[in-house]
C-alpha cells in the first residue's frame, strides 16, 4: 500500500491518499479528505488502470477528468499526488517526496 498525505495550502483542506495495487496494472484507491469537492471526486474513483491514468497521449486521464467535474479549483494538488499514489502503488514509480515552494519577491 502506498501513502500520500496532501496539505493543499491556504484553504486547510488536507487529504490522505491511500493506494493498493494489483493485477495488470490495476490500483485500488482511498481518499480521506477534509475538503467536499474532493470527497466527491473520490467517490467516483475507486479502481483505476495506471497505465491510462500516468499517461497524457490517450486523453484525459479518469482522475483529471473526474477532478474536472468536482474539484472547485484548478491548482488544487489533490489530483497530481492521486496519480503520484497510483504510479508508486502500480510499481510505476519510486515512491519519492514531492514539493512545492511558494514565495513572492516585493
Amino acid at each position: 500500500m502506498v501513502k500520500v498525505e496532501i496539505d493543499s495550502g491556504v484553504c486547510g483542506h488536507k487529504a490522505t491518499v491511500r493506494a493498493m495495487g494489483g493485477e495488470a496494472y490495476t490500483v485500488r484507491i482511498e481518499v480521506d479528505s477534509t475538503c467536499p469537492h474532493v470527497q466527491n471526486m473520490a467517490a467516483g474513483l475507486g479502481e483505476v488502470n495506471a497505465l491510462r491514468e500516468i499517461g497524457l497521449r490517450d486523453g484525459l486521464p479518469w482522475v483529471l477528468r473526474t477532478a474536472y467535474e468536482h474539484c472547485a479549483h484548478a491548482a488544487c494538488p489533490v489530483p497530481s499526488g492521486l496519480i503520484k499514489a497510483i504510479e508508486v502503488a502500480a510499481g510505476l514509480a519510486l515512491p519519492r517526496d514531492v514539493s512545492m515552494r511558494i514565495t513572492r519577491d516585493e
